[in-house]
């Protein structure tokens, strides 16, 4: 897939079983850091605080991850992620799980925190 140029073109491009999930992720984020814009980062649609990347997220064939662009955030909370916790910058739900809206929240707001420094 090439890199998309809005997230609304990304979104209009992925099939609707992988759309919805991602969707409530991407409103979970939203709640989560409401001052945060919405944009591209990194190649793949996200948030950004003051231009700075927040977190990204993709849909993949097997799942959708939340790359939160920081191994020491996913590091804090590799306890609670447990099997969600991929790799040094990402996490990755499979389609059919359930979404951990408060874990999620948790995560961006960790990653807020570190970007105002306050980690």
């Amino acid at each position: 897939m090439e890199k998309p140029k809005s997230v609304d073109a990304y979104f209009a491009s992925l099939e609707p079983e992988r759309r919805a999930p991602l969707q409530k992720l991407r409103e979970t984020i939203a709640a989560a850091a409401p001052r945060a814009e919405e944009g591209i980062t990194y190649g793949m649609p996200g948030f950004l605080v003051d231009g700075r990347g927040l977190v990204g997220y993709m849909a993949f064939d097997r799942h959708y991850s939340l790359f939160p662009m920081s191994p020491a955030v996913v590091d804090a909370h590799r306890d609670e992620l447990g099997d969600l916790a991929t790799g040094k910058g990402t996490i990755s739900i499979a389609y059919g799980r359930r979404l951990p809206v408060t874990l999620v929240k948790k995560v961006v707001k960790s990653r807020l925190d570190e970007l105002a420094g306050k980690r």
